[in-house]
This record gives structure tokens, C-alpha cells and sequence, in this order.
């Protein structure tokens, strides 16, 4: 049954991507065929193939080692905000943790450790070898391909910036599968610290984080396809530059990059929680629905119940799973990971719980979409009005893009 409710569910968001095609003639259904199959063969290889799957998800102990090296350089800095001794007794030791200084820091050490292997050249190789599958198999052109492959590890507006020069001559299709892709994956920066706050509820959440951001690039390029075909470019493998002169140079731009988002993300998490609960309050003036006071979280879930359950959520769990995408699309995956780890476990169970955290693995919300018209539209001014208009077309086809994601590893959870 599952397999089944899996394959409809493919079936009901690949037709629901077609039927908000700007050109339904004009799909190139090779591209779609193509990398609807290498979604699958993706997901299989990573979640079905011992060795491999191994290989994934024993990246978890580096990533236990990398939030004890985290701690130690926090502890060191803001002492027992950051985990270290308390100088009194504590009487509740789960109110003592503090986001910004226990989990966030996680945000500096990784981005300035995803430059420097940058400069190493270990993330370009890796890139190349996706890019090349990409092209091999889907024919996608150089200019997408190793955008597309760069999604894999750094964000929507820092992939576009390594084609920068080619952006201008991009086909409308292609250019809105550049978009597309930055909106179904998210940041390496952010992945170990969303694998942190999984952790206890999803086991191996940083394997399937990084299993979702390989699988969810072909899985966008599909939907891309469906939504806005048109012709493809044939051009050759695209160089990527070396944008530090040094180790340390490495190490000090990712860091202040990494300052920069952390920033970002206690003052969106501030500003995004305070608007939530000040919605909710209004909604109290309203009358009470089916014995409860409406709230945002339950008026999102009714609305992306039947999304939830294209993704392989049970129906009776997809109210919940609606409100986390719904949580997800207008404010932020961060916000929405969060209240996946505080679900109670009646409200949805470990399998559910696991293919929600593919489902809601992406960019694709309205505050995102502001980030991504202004650097894309910095990139290539001339076409700043093409991107406005594929704007809110990308933050749908990211999210069906997920959800296809999550589709297509039902089949083998």
C-alpha cells in the first residue's frame, strides 16, 4: 500500500506541475522521463545499496563531531550560554539551552569549513561529476548543469553567481530551472544545523538532508521542465573559479559569510515567531472551529493536507504534515523543522516524520523569493523583469519539487 499510495502521489504532483505548464505542447517529455528516472535511480542508490547508504548516513558521527568542535570554540566565547558549566544549580536543564549561542554557532564553522574545501578543490570535483551526470543524462547545457550541481552544497543566489556570465543567454526555460533548483535544495551552511534539530526525532537526519539535496536537483529540473519548457542549450562543461587566493583567505570569507547568515537567522526567527503568534492572536476574535480556537497552524493545515499527502504522509497524519508545508511556504524550512522536532508522537509517526523532512528540504518561501529576485536580478539587470515574473511559479515548482522528492522515497522507506 505504501508503495502505491507513493506512486500516486507522483503521479497526482507530475500532473499537477503540467497542468500549470505555460506550454503544455511544448514539454520536452525526454528531459522529464530522463530525470524522473535519475530521481529514482538517485534515491535508490542512496537509500537501497548497503554500502552506500553506510557511507551517507556515517556522516552522522561527523556531524556529532562537528557540533562537539562547534561547542568547544562557543564555550570558549559565551561560556555557559554556549553548553559550558553553569555558576548555579540548575533546576531545569532543558530551559537552559539557548538557540542562538548552543545550536547556531554550527551556521560559522560549517560555512567557513565549505570554503576552504572550496578552495581545496573537493566540493568543484564533486560538482563536476553531479554536472556531468546531469548532462549525460537529461542533456542539460553546462551553464544549468553545473548550477544545477552547485545547489548541492551553497545557496540560491551563490549557484546563479558561478554561471554569472552566462545567465544572459539562458533560454527562459532554463533560466527558471536555475531558480527552480535553488528553490528545492537548501544551503550546505544551514544542513548540519537542521540535522542537529532533527536529530532526536529522525534517526540519521543529516544522512537523509544530504540524500535530499541530490535527489531534489533532478526533481526540479522535472518540474521545472512541466511548468515552463522550452529549448536547451548545448554548451561544454563550465569551469569553476577559485574565488580565494589562500587557505586562510578561505577560512576568513566563509566565516564572515557565515556571521552574516546567523545573523539573519536570529533576526528572521525573532521577527517570523513574533508575526505567528500576533496572527494568532487576532484569529482568537474569530468564533472557534470544530471546538478549537483557529490558529494559523491549523487554517495552513487544512490547505496543505492534500500536498502532505502526495508526499506519502497517511491522510489522517497529512493535517499536521500540511501545516509544517504550510509553516515552511510562508515563513521558512527553519521554522517548520522546529516544529517537526516538537510534535508530540502521537500527532505523526517515524515514517511520516522522515519523508516530511524531504518534503519541506528547500528554499521555497516568500521571504527566499526576495532574496533570490534581488541577486539574480543584480546578475543580469536586462532580464531583472523575467525573473520578477517566474518569481512565484518557482516557489510552486520548488515545493512540488520536495514533495516529489519525498514521493519517490517512499518507495523505499
Amino acid at each position: 500500500m505504501q508503495a502505491l499510495h507513493a506512486l500516486a502521489g507522483i503521479t497526482l504532483l507530475l500532473a499537477l506541475a503540467w497542468a500549470l505548464s505555460e506550454d503544455r505542447r511544448g514539454v520536452r517529455w525526454r528531459v522529464v522521463a530522463s530525470g524522473l528516472a535519475l530521481t529514482v535511480a538517485l534515491a535508490g542508490l542512496l537509500l537501497a545499496v548497503p554500502w552506500l547508504k553506510g557511507a551517507v548516513f556515517s556522516l552522522n558521527a561527523g556531524l556529532v563531531a562537528l557540533e562537539r568542535s562547534t561547542q568547544a570554540g562557543a564555550t570558549f566565547v559565551f561560556g555557559f550560554l554556549a553548553g559550558g558549566p553553569a555558576p548555579y544549580a540548575e533546576t531545569n536543564p532543558p530551559a537552559a539551552f539557548v538557540l542562538a549561542f548552543r545550536a547556531l554557532p554550527l551556521v560559522l564553522v560549517v560555512s567557513a569549513l565549505s570554503a576552504l574545501l572550496f578552495h581545496w578543490r573537493v566540493l568543484p570535483a564533486v560538482v563536476r561529476a553531479f554536472a556531468w551526470v546531469l548532462n549525460k543524462s537529461m542533456g542539460l547545457g553546462g551553464a544549468v548543469g553545473v548550477s544545477a550541481a552547485v545547489n548541492v552544497f551553497v545557496g540560491m543566489v551563490e549557484a546563479p553567481l558561478v554561471v554569472k556570465p552566462y545567465l544572459a543567454r539562458l533560454s527562459r526555460s532554463e533560466l527558471f530551472m536555475v531558480m527552480v533548483c535553488g528553490m528545492a535544495t537548501i544551503a550546505g551552511t544551514v544542513l548540519a544545523l537542521y540535522g542537529v534539530i532533527l536529530a532526536p526525532v529522525v534517526p540519521d537526519a543529516i544522512g537523509h538532508i544530504i540524500i535530499a539535496s541530490f535527489v531534489a536537483t533532478p526533481a526540479a529540473i522535472v518540474v521545472a521542465a512541466l511548468m515552463v519548457p522550452g529549448a536547451m542549450s548545448d554548451e561544454a562543461a563550465i569551469a569553476i573559479p577559485r574565488q580565494d587566493a589562500s587557505a586562510m583567505d578561505a577560512i576568513t570569507r566563509g566565516t564572515g559569510e557565515g556571521a552574516q547568515l546567523l545573523i539573519q537567522i536570529v533576526a528572521m526567527l525573532v521577527v517570523l515567531i513574533a508575526l505567528v503568534h500576533l496572527v494568532n492572536a487576532a484569529l482568537t476574535l474569530a468564533p472557534a472551529f470544530g471546538g478549537e480556537p483557529l490558529t494559523l497552524q491549523r487554517m495552513l493545515g487544512w490547505l496543505f493536507a492534500p500536498l502532505a499527502w502526495t508526499a506519502g504522509v497517511p491522510w489522517e497524519e497529512a493535517r499536521a504534515g500540511g501545516a509544517l508545508l504550510g509553516t515552511k511556504t510562508i515563513l521558512n524550512e527553519f521554522v517548520a523543522y522546529v516544529d517537526l522536532a516538537k510534535l508530540p508522537p502521537e500527532a505523526m509517526g517515524p515514517r511520516s516524520r522522515l519523508l516530511m523532512t524531504y518534503a519541506m528540504c528547500g528554499f521555497a518561501n516568500f521571504g527566499s523569493l526576495g532574496i533570490l529576485i534581488g541577486g539574480m536580478g543584480a546578475m543580469v539587470p536586462e532580464r531583472r523583469g523575467e525573473i520578477v515574473s517566474l518569481g512565484m511559479k518557482s516557489i510552486v515548482a520548488g515545493t512540488l519539487a520536495t514533495c516529489l522528492t519525498a514521493a519517490v522515497v517512499g518507495l523505499f522507506v
